[in-house]
């Protein structure tokens, strides 16, 4: 009888859905796990590449199964199977019915390859009813932490923003540790206003697939948010292993340049550019793949930076088919001459995980997705916070209020991909704040120990290593 386990893991088609995942796949063929990584044509290239920059032997426990994403059939172009291709809210429905087309595929392959449990994103809330079909056990993979995981579904559970009169009015999140107060403006639109929409109706189901999984996997660790992971197994009674992070399995130069996609700018030429400053000296500033700022907030983040005085990396997401014109229209007159040497922009990916690692990163303005998050804290690196959407205002929460290793720039209002605008004088006050002084170096050190602790935890006997080992043991207890 074969006794490899055999996980299917079915990112959702967006990058920061199917990095981690990715990192998941290498760490589980590292244990000797078999790992088929579900996926649709387009991106398996980048999941491919990912995997095969990896010189571990294991790599070879993890293949790749397409399923066909049929744009075509629903009128839309091809590539629209890559979640960065939805330029607008208005395409996101569409996105997500077609995604609802892979169940039947889907079916098919677990049908064929019967796998002996599944990891699926929490959007894909249908393969409950595959795994329970099959009698496979099913777990949810969140993109996010168990502090905010909890903060969102006690505010959906409890709804405490109905009992305040204004959005800025502070309240109290019931049963959640710690105290934390929050206001209605930062909470997304659709809960707050209680929208009832086929885009309301898929988060609410992704939010609540939880309780019919058989647990949850978080790309987090134990000492980072003790209270709220315990919140999560004791108040809301529900199974969850903390694996992460997730980024720490990327050890080569290599591999940290090729998570992703393929990077902007040469690996050697950025790292070049960062020997030659100080230690802790440069911030380095990217808000994600999905944020779409606006001409005006992209010159008042130029003014931000020059006015602020440090050295910095500032990545700017390039839009297909805009040219180098239109590129230039959002910066100040003459600021790339006048910042040559000091600020490097990188236009289109970057290597993330190298820049933040390097010792002269002293700050990260960051729109406090989960995965940006958890790098900055893995690599030791204080943050200015500017959320944006999704669940990024409690992210913002943990880092200053319960961490306090970051100082918000000051973003009042929850708003999909455009954001709430921010002057250039909050910018260069926030990143002076994690840069200079007795506060710096405060939230400097313990970043640095969060970072530490966060090594210890994915090394051997320690706390994200040996639930990674207890969930195997439980899956192969389930199979065999």
């Amino acid at each position: 009888m074969d006794t490899q386990l055999h996980m299917f893991l079915f990112p959702f088609m967006e990058r920061g859905h199917m990095i981690p995942m990715v990192d998941m796949a290498k760490l589980l063929a590292s244990r000797g796990v078999k790992v088929t990584v579900i996926t649709t044509p387009l991106n398996s290239i980048a999941i491919s590449n990912s995997i095969h920059t990896s010189k571990s032997p294991s790599a070879s426990n993890i293949h790749l199964l397409n399923l066909k994403f049929p744009s075509a059939e629903v009128g839309m172009p091809e590539g629209f199977e890559k979640g960065d291709s939805i330029v607008s809210p208005a395409m996101f429905p569409k996105f997500i019915s077609t995604s609802n087309s892979l169940q039947t595929p889907f079916e098919e392959a677990v049908m064929e390859h019967r796998p002996h449990g599944i990891i699926a994103d929490i959007f894909f809330t249908w393969v409950n009813d595959v795994a329970t079909k099959f009698g496979i056990p099913k777990l949810n993979f969140h993109g996010t932490c168990f502090f905010s995981f909890c903060a969102m579904e006690l505010l959906r559970i409890h709804k405490p923003y109905n009992q305040v009169s204004t959005d800025t009015e502070p309240f109290v999140i019931p049963h959640l540790p710690g105290e934390i107060t929050y206001t209605k403006s930062k909470i997304p639109v659709f809960m707050r206003d209680d929208v009832k929409n086929d885009i309301t109706e898929f988060f609410k189901r992704a939010q609540q697939s939880d309780s019919t999984s058989y647990g949850v996997v978080m790309n987090s660790f134990y000492e980072l948010e003790a209270e709220y992971a315990d919140c999560y197994r004791n108040v809301l009674g529900r199974k969850a292993w903390h694996i992460g992070p997730l980024s720490l399995c990327n050890q080569e130069t290599e591999e940290k340049t090729e998570r992703g996609k393929e990077s902007a700018i040469d690996e050697h030429e950025c790292l070049k550019w960062l020997d030659s400053k100080k230690p802790n000296s440069v911030v380095y500033v990217c808000f994600g793949s999905l944020t779409k700022f606006s001409s005006d907030q992209l010159k008042e983040i130029a003014n931000g930076l020059e006015a602020c005085g440090k050295d910095f990396i500032w990545v700017v997401p390039k839009v297909d088919g805009e040219d180098k014109e239109e590129d230039q229209n959002w910066l100040p007159e003459g600021f790339e001459q006048r910042m040559e040497g000091k600020g490097l922009i990188i236009r289109g990916w970057a290597p993330q995980v190298l820049i933040l690692d390097h010792p002269a990163m002293g700050g990260f303005v960051t729109h406090c997705g989960w995965n940006s998050t958890l790098e900055g804290i893995a690599a030791g690196v204080p943050m200015v916070t500017w959320p944006v959407a999704g669940e990024q205002f409690s992210n913002e929460k943990l880092v200053t209020d319960v961490l306090k290793i970051g100082v918000c720039v000051g973003v009042q209002n929850w708003v999909r991909s455009l954001g709430d605008l921010i002057k250039c004088e909050a910018v260069e006050k926030a990143i002076r704040r994690v840069m200079e002084g007795e506060e710096a170096d405060e939230m400097r050190n313990r970043a640095k120990e969060l970072g530490e602790m966060a090594k210890r935890a994915v090394a051997e006997n320690g706390s994200s290593y040996s639930d990674l080992d207890a969930l195997i043991k439980e899956m192969k207890l389930l199979a065999f």
